[in-house]
């Protein structure tokens, strides 16, 4: 474990995750959560020149399966191996700090919610370019075993905690509550719910099994393995996969400061050529990597090997007999690895921000054009260009082999 992950490292006697309590940044991170971020680079006089210029990667990541492919490149050698020189990656307990680290020019290379870079860009104007997916699917909903809760419309009247408002969970789980005639709403704990209103909250991913053990908040869709964590230490009930209603959609993607693409191109090259790599390994090797990331083995992620080997393999017929699975022709796995940006899918996430209550200001959303969003925000040559040299990447089941760059983004609930 390196020395930046063991600061993080003190056991929680309820649920075992390992993480500190209370969370001391609340204010900054909530506001940030807002869209703070550019009053707050504002603030600090931030300029893009003031990132980091050497040839080091400096990696941040959360602890979740969303960050196996930063992870595994770094744990099997595959930067090293591309020429490059890596800091031990750095965890980064919320959404919030690593959207601050990075603006910051403290990291180089982050792994961040697939809508979060269309705030950082459109909204804060901050220089970020998405190189590829991180992973596709890995995300669900869980809620309370003893909450009653079977269906997405028995979210009436309950509180349910996503773990960013720019995040894909909130824009899946907004659709399926809508799709089920109940009104997506955020109000503070002290008011009183209609009948057919769901209250969201922020909550980092961390702090969600706890909370829900608590009966603070009746469920939480998130990231893995934390609903994998709440399924096995606090009594959690996937209500349904959230691969399972939009297709083999993506969720983190990895991203650099635009400076990167075009004043680097070979060092930047190499670090998608690592990526992809570490896609494929993940891909054909889910349970390996399980056990190398967790606490017992590199221990990259502060949990437990018993959660993340559920967390990336899980995906049974017991599902099926519940609901969390109604697609089973979809041919998904629980969390899949893929690293093609599909333009389609950036386009639906744009539309779909449009329809998606968030706190803060959304104006920078109005007129957003999905098709210009889809070629700006995007740099596509390194990752073309890795997947042409490394083609086993179309073995992964979210990949259609017939036309592995183009696809149809298919929701269903």
């Amino acid at each position: 474990m390196t020395r930046s992950q063991s600061a993080w490292h003190l056991n929680c006697s309820c649920c075992d995750i390992g993480f500190a309590r209370p969370l001391t940044r609340r204010k900054t991170l909530d506001y940030l959560a807002r869209g703070g971020l550019a009053a707050l680079m504002a603030s600090s006089g931030f300029n893009a020149a003031r990132a980091q210029t050497d040839d080091v990667v400096r990696i941040g990541y959360l602890p979740i399966t969303d960050a196996s492919s930063l992870l595994v490149a770094h744990a099997k050698g595959y930067f090293e191996e591309a020429g490059l020189k890596v800091e031990p990656p750095t965890l980064v307990r919320s959404w919030s700090a690593l959207a601050e680290g990075f603006a910051a020019g403290k990291f180089n290379l982050v792994h961040l919610l697939k809508p979060v870079p269309v705030w950082m860009r459109y909204n804060n104007k901050f220089p970020v370019k998405i190189l590829a997916w991180g992973h596709t699917n890995g995300s669900g909903l869980v809620v309370g075993g003893d909450t009653g809760i079977n269906k997405f419309a028995d979210l009436g009247g309950r509180r349910i905690a996503v773990p960013y408002w720019y995040s894909m969970h909130n824009i899946v789980l907004q659709y399926a509550l809508r799709a089920s005639n109940v009104v997506p709403v955020i109000k503070p704990e002290s008011a009183t719910l209609a009948a057919n209103e769901c209250a969201l909250q922020i909550l980092p991913p961390p702090d969600m099994p706890t909370a829900l053990a608590a009966k603070k908040i009746d469920g939480y869709i998130v990231a893995e393995p934390f609903n994998a964590l709440g399924e096995l230490r606090v009594g959690a009930r996937m209500l349904r996969f959230t691969g399972d209603i939009w297709k083999n959609h993506p969720c983190c993607v990895i991203c650099t400061q635009e400076s990167n693409t075009k004043d680097r191109p070979e060092w930047t090259q190499k670090i998608v050529d690592a990526v992809v790599r570490a896609h494929i390994f993940a891909s054909q090797n889910k349970g390996e990597v399980a056990k190398l990331l967790s606490r017992d083995g590199k221990g990259y992620l502060p949990t437990p090997s018993d959660a993340i080997v559920k967390a990336m393999t899980d995906y049974g017929p017991d599902y099926e007999k519940t609901g969390a699975i109604r697609h089973r022709a979809w041919d998904n796995g629980r969390i899949d690895f893929q690293p093609w940006p599909y333009p389609s899918a950036t386009k639906l996430i744009v539309d779909a921000m449009n329809k998606t209550v968030v706190e803060g200001d959304t104006t920078f959303l109005k007129g957003l054009d999905p098709a210009f969003v889809a070629d700006d925000l995007i740099d596509y040559r390194f990752v073309k260009s890795a997947l042409e040299r490394f083609p086993a990447w179309k073995n992964d089941p979210s990949v259609d082999k017939a036309d592995p760059y183009v696809r149809t983004e298919v929701l269903e609930l």
